[in-house]
């Protein structure tokens, strides 16, 4: 029986070492946890389990000492029992300091990468901004020289209209003081018909420029609200 109960303690003492560097290893890897929360959350789920063993271990050792029959061999007992608890105890404070320590750790790095993601936000907003007022620039450039090519649209049919008067003028009066009325008519005709027929595809260039730079324009600013709706990566 008391062989019996020899061996019971050896196990006992050994179970209750063995929990003691389990609880103490996982105490470091708290230390040393970086975050999540949810990953301190696990090891301190299984620190408790292990102080559940180690708790249970210790007060089966109190069982087996208070059964000794020699009382020397008790007190021995009871005193290993006394120092495993006085351990136990210190593991227990260790372990709240290390949660707090770890937590501290990962609240700093939370703060850190939010005043990252601030700093990110604020370039990505300066560069849209710039990217408009690029875009608002280039713009007004062009429907700038949209307008300009328009009123040299109208000058020119104003000039074209005015020379085509002039020179109808002119070869109505050489007609009038010029023998070989019907020459001079197929004459007239035909330097109108040429003037007018240039008059018609200079009108026709410019007009067709304008719609060409609108497009322009147009394009030119889709091409920027394009860029302005994608945010910068990074």
């Amino acid at each position: 029986m008391a062989a019996a109960q020899d061996v019971h303690v050896r196990i006992c003492n050994q179970e209750i070492v063995k929990f003691d560097l389990e609880v103490k290893a996982l105490i470091q890897d708290i230390r040393d946890c970086s975050g999540p929360l949810s990953a301190l959350t696990e090891l301190n789920t299984q620190v408790k389990e292990k102080f559940q063993q180690l708790r249970h271990r210790i007060q089966e050792l109190e069982q087996l000492a208070k059964e000794q029959d020699k009382e020397s061999e008790k007190q021995a007992l009871l005193q290993e029992v006394e120092n495993h608890r006085k351990q136990m105890l210190s593991n227990q404070t260790c372990w709240r300091k290390a949660n707090l320590t770890c937590k501290i750790a990962i609240d700093n790095l939370e703060k850190a990468e939010l005043l990252q993601g601030g700093d990110l936000l604020r370039q990505r907003k300066t560069t849209k901004e710039s990217l408009a007022q690029t875009s608002s620039t280039i713009t007004e450039s062009l429907m700038g020289i949209s307008r300009m090519m328009a009123q040299q649209v109208q000058q020119s049919e104003e000039a074209m209209q005015t020379l085509a008067a002039f020179v109808w003028r002119l070869l109505c009066h050489a007609e009038e003081n010029r023998p070989s009325p019907l020459c001079r008519k197929q004459k007239k005709s035909l330097l109108f018909e040429t003037l007018l027929e240039d008059f018609t595809q200079g009108q026709s260039r410019v007009h067709e420029a304008v719609p060409q730079l609108q497009q322009l324009s147009a394009r030119g600013q889709s091409r920027f609200n394009s860029v302005l709706a994608v945010p910068p990566s990074g």
